[in-house]
């Protein structure tokens, strides 16, 4: 039987933001891995974590505050983006990928939510 949330596109995507942000961090200085590196794959998989989450609860309250969870990790993930791409850690194509794919999942999951609250 296939897990509930595994047929929302907002799950789908997160998803696929949390695997870019694995490859894009592959490569940074090894200082970073226990700093940035650590953070952002975190943030990344906190995204998709609590999307599922939120669907395998019952109540829509609840699925709203995963929801916002999940909003939240992405909102700390664009930040760090931000510090990795300033200090170099990848360029400005990279950058363009994860930031599109990051709005996509905004977008995503802001309209589950608002579907949610109706």
């Amino acid at each position: 039987m296939e897990k509930p949330h595994k047929k929302l596109v907002a799950w789908q995507e997160s998803v696929k933001l949390s695997i870019l942000i694995y490859e894009a961090t592959k490569y940074f200085p090894d200082e970073e891995k226990y700093g940035l590196v650590i953070q952002m794959r975190r943030a990344s998989v906190s995204i998709a974590s609590n999307i599922a989450e939120g669907a395998a609860r019952k109540g829509k309250r609840e699925l709203q505050q995963f929801l916002n969870i999940a909003r939240g990790s992405l909102s700390e993930l664009d930040t760090q983006v931000e510090i990795a791409y300033r200090l170099g850690y990848f360029d400005k194509d990279k950058k363009s990928e994860i930031d599109a794919l990051m709005e996509k999942v905004d977008r995503l999951i802001y309209g589950f939510l608002k579907s949610v609250q109706k």
